[in-house]
């Protein structure tokens, strides 16, 4: 697989799929900006190399229809970059196609929500095209949505020469260290909700962690949906209430013993109503167990990232990756379209 690196940007047009879809609270404001900043060095790496720059972006589901624009995300990025954002009202069509060929070396330019023309999601070739005409090199920096088949994803780079940007290395890098020969003991938190897909992917780590533990929703519904796991021994949960919103002191005191006898751990959901002050000691006490262990820590979903984020401990962790779902195939064995198309 190319990288940025591999490519004379100098004054070329340089489109890269970005993740921006990033929380926002009832006012519209942005709650947790990580995503937007952890694709920085890529963007910086072009404006230092002169290059002409493109981004482009979904934000949310809207399903095809014009709800969520990117307005608030160049805002973000303004501030965060220090320097003026054109920002087109649409990603496709001949206004944005005509002000993409009088961009100037350094500039930036917005696309609008990818998300906006049903044809992103339903993976259309014509629309794939018209994004294409729009570059002259394809960068992917959207690690969270490699696992996704759509038309900025997969098949933009069929037209353009591609490669990966510096997030998507880095992801690829440190979540491989914990797929392929980690150093053990391994420990594996899984917390949060959507258990039908966690389910799937406890099972599967279970082959590879020393322990997986997990909080007491994840506990409550696989057993009233009867999931059975191929490595029940290695599965720890809560040692009381699986309904609380945070888990017990006895229950901590156990994982934390867990915890720290890791070499290598990877976090993925919390294990409380983090969002109340009240219930967030769980969740912030697995966080310092896994600081305090020293072992090589990948932490990743927007929950836990959003809580990490608010607490200031991101810094902490060996790798915060962008990713839930794309992240969970990743670690899971599986193959995600998005990198695969970089590879061809």
């Amino acid at each position: 697989m190319k990288t940025i690196k591999d490519f004379s940007v100098k004054c070329k047009r340089v489109l890269v799929r970005c993740d921006f879809s990033v929380p926002f609270d009832t006012k519209g404001n942005i709650l947790d900006d990580f995503r937007i900043r952890a694709v920085l060095p890529t963007i910086t790496y072009l404006i230092k190399h002169q290059a002409k720059i493109i981004l482009m972006s979904h934000l949310d589901n809207p399903d095809g229809t014009v709800t969520e624009n990117l307005d608030k995300i160049k805002n973000r990025l303004e501030a965060l970059l220090n320097t003026k954002i054109i920002k087109m009202d649409d990603c496709v069509g001949k206004k944005v196609e005509n002000r993409v060929l009088i961009l100037e070396p350094k500039e930036i330019l917005l696309l609008e929500n990818l998300r906006f023309h049903k044809e992103e999601f339903n993976n259309d070739s014509e629309f794939a095209k018209e994004l294409s005409k729009l570059g002259e090199i394809y960068i992917n920096d959207a690690f969270s949505v490699c696992h996704r088949p759509h038309a900025s994803v997969i098949l933009v780079p069929e037209y353009l020469p591609h490669g990966a940007g510096f997030l998507l290395v880095k992801e690829i890098e440190n979540l491989t260290k914990i797929l392929k020969n980690p150093k053990k003991p391994m420990v594996v938190l899984i917390g949060g909700r959507n258990v039908q897909t966690k389910s799937r992917f406890i099972d599967k780590i279970s082959y590879l962690a020393d322990f997986v533990i997990i909080n007491g929703l994840v506990k409550k519904e696989t057993v009233e949906k009867k999931i059975n796991f191929s490595n029940p021994q290695k599965i720890i949960s809560p040692i009381d209430n699986l309904e609380a919103l945070d888990i017990s002191d006895r229950t901590i005191g156990f994982f934390r013993k867990k915890i720290l006898t890791a070499k290598t751990i990877f976090w993925n959901g919390p294990f409380g109503k983090f969002e109340d002050n009240r219930y967030k000691k769980g969740t912030l006490e697995i966080a310092k167990a896994i600081i305090k262990s020293k072992a090589f820590s990948v932490v990743g979903g927007g929950e836990t990232v959003e809580f990490l984020d608010k607490e200031n401990l991101i810094s902490k962790f060996n790798h915060v990756s962008t990713g839930g779902g794309a992240m969970l195939d990743f670690l899971s064995g599986e193959e995600l379209p998005g990198i695969k198309a970089l590879e061809k």
